[in-house]
């Protein structure tokens, strides 16, 4: 087995006024190949967010400015993995990145929302004792189909508490 080490390509997107950072697990192959946070064409992240704010995701500077405008910032929990695909359970060998220097950097973020069950995991295994709200969105990717996107936008409002902001 050919088994190599991946280091997370990007870096945090996060703002001197985020108030909610978003951490996923670790970038899908897809993303990696288009160089973006969620980028695989099926992932729901981004239309979600676009629902929710009102704000176009057309292109990666609205995105940013979608982030921004929002107060959110994004972040995955795993620095570098071995890994066989995109699909979560198919990471190993995780080291995680230093969630507390972040937050330590950028005193405005005042909560964590995660986007899938192995970012809240690995979360809640290395820094549980850190004192900050957390909070679990549906996740966004194309293999969790057991909720329709309308429905996980619905609980994405009422957990990120956004509206839509006249553009």
């Amino acid at each position: 087995m050919n088994e190599m080490t991946e280091t997370h390509p990007f870096d945090p997107i996060v703002f001197k006024d985020t108030h909610t950072l978003i951490l996923g697990s670790f970038p899908s192959v897809q993303s990696v190949a288009n160089d973006f946070y969620y980028a695989h064409p099926r992932n729901q992240f981004w239309p979600i967010l676009s629902s929710i704010t009102g704000y176009p995701v057309g292109n990666r500077d609205q995105k940013i400015w979608l982030l921004k405008e929002s107060g959110l910032g994004v972040w995955d929990m795993i620095a570098s993995c071995v890994r066989e695909g995109s699909l979560d359970s198919s990471l190993e060998d995780e080291v995680v990145n230093d969630i507390p220097e972040l937050l330590e950097q950028h005193p405005s973020i005042e909560r964590i929302a995660f986007t899938g069950r192995k970012a809240e995991a690995l979360y809640r295994l290395h820094f549980e004792y850190l004192d900050i709200e957390t909070l679990y969105l549906p996740s966004p990717s194309p293999a969790y189909a057991a909720m329709r996107m309308e429905a996980k936008a619905v609980q994405w409002r009422e957990a990120l508490g956004l509206t839509q902001k006249p553009i």
